[in-house]
């Protein structure tokens, strides 16, 4: 069965929302890499959240969702493109100690230093055009607080989630009061009516139960919980799992580390060898081939900053 992303809006009140099913993706990045019980579910939650919150984006891009930390994890990084196609790693300490029960704030932000960053990469730039980053410290208990918090700062838009992962499917729901346009609401209720219907539904999401969404699908999900609304319910999306690491990538990566640096490991070894973090992929480079990256006349492409090979 495919993993799929289900829109809807409320008719007569301005709130749209998404209910997301990932398994598939997601056994393909577990598939990499073998994370803790609790690395697992953070990043599986981010998983839906980057799927939820790209769905709603009206540009031709990436969204790259990242967690950067102080504790045992240093980074959780999701990225989701306009298609919703989806990649996404972690970085640990090495032989990091992680409790099954361990909480975000304890996974990366012992020493109170971790941060939260969404990054929104534009694929066709205008000249002189860079990605748009806003980086904010954690705020929150859960992943889904800290991006609701995110969302009503940054983008001043009342947004609910609930997120829920482990090791066989995550799955994610998303609320969001739309906001004024021309003074006038979207939807034909009075204002209080409104607020009272982004009330109610938000009260309605806040009697799911972690073991509930993981447990129930997303068609279920939706008519257990919004069965007295009239729900307009559009054509459903499915992400799949991408990885966009390249040979030529990986050897735009090592021109911009410099022909000096790169000639001297390989005075100590034979080949340079780099793993994908993403998806696991091996590239080899030996003194010939290095040799025909610093002697090719175009320039480095430039490699996205949130590229965790090394």
């Amino acid at each position: 069965m495919k993993d799929t992303l289900q829109k809807f809006m409320v008719e007569n009140a301005p709130v749209r929302g998404e209910l997301v099913e990932i398994s598939a993706t997601w056994q393909q990045v577990l598939a990499r890499r073998d994370y803790p019980v609790a690395v697992k579910a953070l990043l599986g939650q981010m998983l839906s959240a980057a799927a939820l919150l790209s769905a709603n984006l009206k540009f031709n891009g990436m969204v790259v969702m990242q967690i950067h930390g102080d504790g045992p994890v240093r980074l959780l990084v999701v990225e989701c493109d306009s298609e919703l196609r989806l990649r996404a790693t972690a970085k640990l300490v090495e032989d990091a100690d992680v409790a099954d029960d361990a909480t975000l704030m304890q996974l990366v932000n012992a020493n109170g230093e971790g941060r939260f960053a969404i990054t929104l990469d534009p694929k066709d730039k205008m000249p002189g055009q860079q990605a748009y980053q806003g980086v904010v410290p954690l705020d929150g208990d859960t992943v889904a607080t800290v991006i609701e918090n995110y969302m009503l700062r940054s983008e001043q838009l009342d947004t609910k989630l609930w997120l829920a992962a482990d090791d066989k499917v995550s799955r994610g729901l998303l609320l969001q009061k739309l906001p004024n346009h021309g003074g006038k609401d979207v939807g034909k209720a009075a204002p209080e009516e409104e607020l009272e219907t982004w009330n109610r539904l938000s009260m309605l999401g806040n009697t799911l139960r972690s073991e509930e969404l993981l447990s129930t699908d997303i068609e279920t999900l939706m008519h257990r919980l919004f069965w007295e609304e009239t729900i307009r319910v559009f054509e459903p999306s499915h992400p799949e799992f991408h990885c966009t690491c390249s040979r030529e990538k990986v050897g735009n990566m090592l021109k911009m580390l410099g022909q000096a640096e790169v000639e001297d490991a390989l005075s100590t070894q034979e080949k340079l060898s780099v793993d994908c973090d993403f998806c696991g992929l091996h590239y080899e480079f030996d003194a010939v081939d290095c040799a025909q990256i610093f002697r090719a006349e175009t320039p480095a492409d430039t490699v996205p900053q949130t590229d965790t090979r090394h």
